[in-house]
């Protein structure tokens, strides 16, 4: 069941940072002051604009907001706001538990979860493209219509709005997120980039012989090639863009360590604690004790 919470009568309650449920929906009453001050999270939420300007300050950096923006903050942010104006804000928080309670296909989690894997280091608005602007500002209205009228199957409704809001915000990640992809990258590497995120997990189709010859590159030159083109190598990219999702499992999932193993094609527990090990010079099982974030 899709559980959510809003407050009554738009009245304004102090929450704690953590999810005592796997989804929230919470929307706050038009307001002159923000009556919190900095504050950190434990999940994914995104911070819709629904009235108002001013500042949000996120891990210390400054962004003016207006309405319709939407912002991403993941685990471990810390923010604030700074109203200008009267503000409504719409939160929409979320965790692992979320993806495995919903009949959302399982690739689709994991493509969302491989860009909210990637976010790490940007925090202005997740929405800039006027289309999608206007895409966000019909499913928040028609979000706010379900939970208000609260009929006939509005979980269901909401729990899709939703799966659409976090599709379009996917969309629009995935060309701020692939870092390494500008305007002076060929449309070749930029698709070799978009394949690694897609086969992540079978190895067999991320090989150079296979890469080379699926997007017409020699074997001896793809390596070269995809350097020249974003600054890194193939097996660098793909080694640094494996280890960041392995990091998401181990920070915030209670998969065991050989699952992740067997789930990303290693041959054994063994195999990924070399693989680990030799890249962040820590184990698996040692990086989730220092890291690994409750309520998640």
């Amino acid at each position: 069941m899709l559980y959510f919470y809003m407050i009554k009568g738009y009245n304004v309650v102090m929450r704690k940072d953590y999810l005592q449920q796997p989804f929230e929906l919470d929307l706050k009453q038009p307001l002159g002051v923000c009556p919190r001050g900095e504050h950190g999270v434990s999940f994914f939420e995104l911070v819709y604009i629904v009235s108002g300007k001013g500042f949000q300050h996120i891990n210390g950096n400054e962004f003016s907001y207006k309405k319709g923006n939407l912002f991403l903050l993941k685990p471990e942010d810390s923010h604030r706001f700074t109203f200008e104006t009267k503000t409504q804000l719409f939160f929409i928080r979320f965790n692992r538990v979320f993806f495995q309670n919903t009949t959302i296909e399982n690739n689709f989690f994991k493509r969302i979860e491989q860009v909210f894997s990637n976010i790490n280091g940007f925090q202005s608005f997740v929405v800039d493209a006027i289309e999608d602007e206007i895409v966000i500002e019909h499913l928040m209205e028609n979000l706010f219509l379900e939970m208000k009228n609260k009929k006939l199957y509005s979980e269901e409704v909401i729990q899709l709005l939703v799966q659409s809001v976090l599709t379009v915000v996917a969309r629009n990640l995935i060309q701020k997120t692939s870092l390494i992809i500008d305007e002076k990258t060929e449309d070749r590497a930029a698709n070799i980039i978009q394949y690694v995120h897609g086969n992540i997990y079978e190895p067999e189709k991320l090989t150079s012989e296979s890469i080379s010859n699926l997007f017409g590159v020699s074997k001896t030159y793809i390596g070269r090639y995809f350097k020249n083109q974003t600054g890194k190598t193939l097996n660098e990219y793909i080694t640094d863009y494996k280890i960041k999702l392995i990091e998401n499992r181990l920070k915030h999932s209670d998969m065991r360590i050989n699952e992740i193993a067997d789930e990303f094609g290693f041959t054994d527990k063994s195999h990924l604690n070399r693989f680990f090990k030799k890249r962040n010079n820590i184990s698996p099982s040692a990086f989730r004790k220092e890291n690994f974030t409750s309520g998640l």
